[in-house]
């Protein structure tokens, strides 16, 4: 009797490990090659290069005062101005400078960040301090509201927006993103329209 329960204990000790799904798993045969390996996944290609000139409306007002420019550090962790400080009352509109995706609307620090993603160029944009006025995920176009101006947590003597732009983890000159013509544009002027018909 205790030769059959020994035997009974190691014919379950060798049964035990054995699931159905490994009964029923084919068997590879010595001459069948090896499944090829699947495709790497595509690694996200950052776009290199200077800063497309894509942006169509400033972060702050029509041509706001820059009260501190971009100051490229010399390291990583160097001293320098990573973005660019602007003028701003609080309670200000915020606007993307271009069409992208947020990438992240809350606090960082105890400051309103809002962060776009502008759409096929791998750069991102950064706002603080802002109180978001979208989401994470929601697409926005050039000019559109994200957020208003903090009264508090700016870095700047006043109350101010920094403008940042990164491409990966680099930071860039924001105002790069800018064309010449919404960069130096004056107040607007009217003009004499002259032998021209006035309307019925």
């Amino acid at each position: 009797m205790r030769r059959v329960m020994r035997c009974v204990a190691l014919l379950w000790a060798v049964l035990l490990p054995v699931s159905p799904a490994t009964l029923s798993a084919p068997v590879a045969r010595a001459d069948t090659p090896d499944p090829a390996p699947p495709p790497p996944a595509k690694a996200q290609q950052i776009p290199v290069g200077p800063v497309p000139a894509i942006g169509r409306a400033w972060p702050v007002g029509s041509r706001p005062v820059v009260l501190r420019g971009w100051e490229p550090p010399a390291t990583v962790y160097g001293p320098g101005h990573r973005g660019v400080d602007l003028g701003a009352p609080p309670g200000a509109p915020v606007r993307a400078v271009a069409a992208g995706r947020v990438s992240f609307a809350g606090r960082v620090a105890g400051r309103g960040v809002v962060s776009v993603e502008l759409a096929g160029t791998g750069l991102r944009t950064t706002y603080e301090p802002v109180s978001p006025s979208v989401q994470k995920g929601a697409d926005v176009r050039s000019g559109e509201v994200v957020g208003t101006v903090e009264a508090t947590g700016s870095h700047c003597p006043g109350t101010c927006v920094h403008w940042g732009l990164l491409r990966g983890e680099t930071y860039l000159d924001p105002l790069a993103l800018l064309p010449p013509w919404l960069l130096q544009r004056g107040p607007s002027r009217l003009l004499p329209v002259l032998r021209v018909p006035l309307p019925a």
